[in-house]
């Protein structure tokens, strides 16, 4: 299994006037295929190191490669192709443009990669779409949805581009129990159907259970990383 994300003494500390340490020498690998879950109490640094992971923050020390290349020499534009190529982002709050239909919202980042033409790029939202059981609702806008409609948009939005590597910060946290189910079977069938690396952030330890690896952390430190006995379940 060929490493995807490789972070060696990973740190992220705010310059306040009392320095605030969010990240704190974290060294991990995340290989190819792999669902991971991020997990710890509130304030542990969860989210913070899910954003170093995605390059959306910078480390204040250590190292991350993504599919072997490191990103500290990378300036902001570098970093924004990296991640419009290789990411994808589900957060807990689905932040589709209110304007835009499903389908649209769908087709943002692959206009802004541009590798391919205007109607190969609706036509593969619409196919993202339908296979998230979305077919009739393309040309809906975000608040003609379901909670759990928006959440499986914000899904397919991810995988616009095809990257190798989704990051969900919790995905299912505002979500009812039946929709929270519905959207942890679309992640887990990233993983097992479309072989995808997934990475979560959830406060939801039954869900983290049924997940592949689990990476704790506790004041923004990694005290454990156990991973399942078997292949990561559906």
């Amino acid at each position: 299994m060929s490493a995807l994300i490789e972070a060696e003494g990973l740190t992220r500390i705010l310059p306040e006037v009392v320095p605030v340490t969010l990240v704190e020498d974290v060294t991990l690998a995340i290989g190819t295929r792999e669902f991971v879950a991020i997990t710890g109490p509130s304030g542990s640094g969860k989210s913070s190191l899910l954003y170093l992971l995605g390059l959306l923050d910078r480390p204040t020390a250590g190292t991350l490669r993504l599919a072997g290349e490191d990103t500290a020499p990378m300036n902001e534009a570098a970093r924004a192709a990296h991640r419009l190529a290789l990411i994808g982002f589900v957060f807990q709050f689905h932040f589709l443009l209110p304007e835009f239909t499903a389908r649209e919202n769908v087709e943002i980042p692959m206009r802004r990669l541009g590798r391919l033409p205007r109607e190969r790029s609706r036509a593969r939202a619409g196919e993202l779409l339908e296979s998230l059981g979305l077919a009739g609702h393309v040309d809906k806008r975000p608040d003609q949805l379901s909670g759990g409609q928006r959440q499986r948009v914000a899904v397919a939005r991810a995988l616009a581009n095809d990257p190798p590597l989704v990051l969900a910060d919790e995905p299912t946290g505002s979500l009812d129990s039946q929709s929270s189910e519905q959207v942890f079977a679309i992640l887990a069938d990233l993983v097992r159907e479309r072989g995808k690396t997934v990475v979560a952030v959830t406060h939801d330890l039954e869900l983290a259970a049924r997940m592949g690896r689990r990476i704790h952390l506790v004041d923004g430190r990694l005290v454990s990383d156990e991973r399942a006995a078997g292949p990561a379940p559906g």
